[in-house]
């Protein structure tokens, strides 16, 4: 698959809400996943077991969705990119309400790198 494919399938899974689908269907076995060096919620991960791990984990924290969305990739080269806005309550945080910029590297049709700023 093509970066464009990709992020169109990517785009067409997250509109639902199905990121473990997306996981598992689109991510490399040596995928890394990024988070802000002071980020209060996540760290780094490194292969699809730790980043399923790290999404699972997140998720048994989630008290109440609120609602999210997220925009329509962007694609440049290899990479593409989506804005995602999250307001979720999370035990130890509370309500949170992120607006994100997610970033995205495939190679050889898969995603190999997922990095997220906010």
């Amino acid at each position: 698959m093509t970066t464009q494919e990709i992020a169109a399938r990517f785009n067409a899974l997250a509109q639902q809400e199905k990121w473990f689908e997306i996981q598992d269907e689109l991510f490399a076995a040596d995928v890394k996943s990024i988070d802000p060096q002071e980020s209060p919620y996540f760290g780094y991960a490194e292969g699809r077991a730790a980043v399923r791990k790290k999404g699972e984990d997140w998720v048994k924290k989630v008290r109440e969705f609120h609602g999210a969305s997220t925009t329509r990739p962007v694609v440049a080269g290899n990479h593409f990119a989506v804005g995602r806005n999250v307001d979720i309550t999370v035990e130890g945080f509370g309500r949170i309400q992120m607006d994100e910029i997610m970033l995205y590297e495939v190679k050889d049709g898969q995603i190999i790198s997922e990095q997220f700023f906010y």
